[in-house]
């Protein structure tokens, strides 16, 4: 008995600002080069997302993941081959899965929930920002709660910065 062919991840990035044809057009080609010396177990359209660092100069990109079986040997090496010409895929990573591995989790659920989770405070320094005091200046006080940021750009460098508290150690 032929053991099962591996489970491969496909991570696409591409370009949100390129048109929307050529975006298709790519995805199109990846699924039907899947199909056609594999079989597609699924593709999810994780949508439009920041990304962690600027990649050739973009802020943000359409995700996509596709899990697929590769019988054929020639398969890889032609998607990579493929994705790496396409102008409008800023990055691609195809992954082998372990045995065992969890299923990929749901991403369109959420707008941007790796953002979100990075962003977050942890709880000790929303302890450490509870503890420390409100530092106001005198150029604050004066300053209107309702003032443009070109007007507080006007606002003269304040006279005494408040130290961190210190730690309990």
């Amino acid at each position: 008995m032929p053991a099962a062919s591996p489970t491969y991840d496909l991570v696409l990035l591409l370009d949100a600002q390129a048109e929307d044809g050529a975006r298709a057009k790519i995805v199109a080609d990846a699924r039907s080069a899947i199909e056609a010396q594999g079989e597609l177990l699924r593709h999810d359209e994780w949508g439009t997302r920041t990304l962690a660092y600027p990649i050739q100069r973009k802020t943000v990109a359409e995700y996509h993941l596709m899990q697929f079986h590769a019988s054929s040997t020639d398969l890889l090496p032609q998607l990579d081959r493929s994705l790496r010409l396409a102008d409008e895929a800023l990055r691609h990573r195809i992954i082998k899965l372990k045995a065992g591995v969890p299923e990929a989790p749901d991403m369109r659920s959420s707008a941007d929930p790796l953002r979100a989770q990075a962003s977050a405070p942890t709880p000790a320094a929303h302890a450490a920002a509870e503890q420390a005091p409100a530092a106001t200046t005198a150029a604050e006080e004066a300053q209107p709660a309702d003032a443009t940021p070109a007007e507080s750009a006007h606002v003269a460098e304040p006279a005494h910065v408040a130290e961190p508290a210190e730690s309990a150690e």
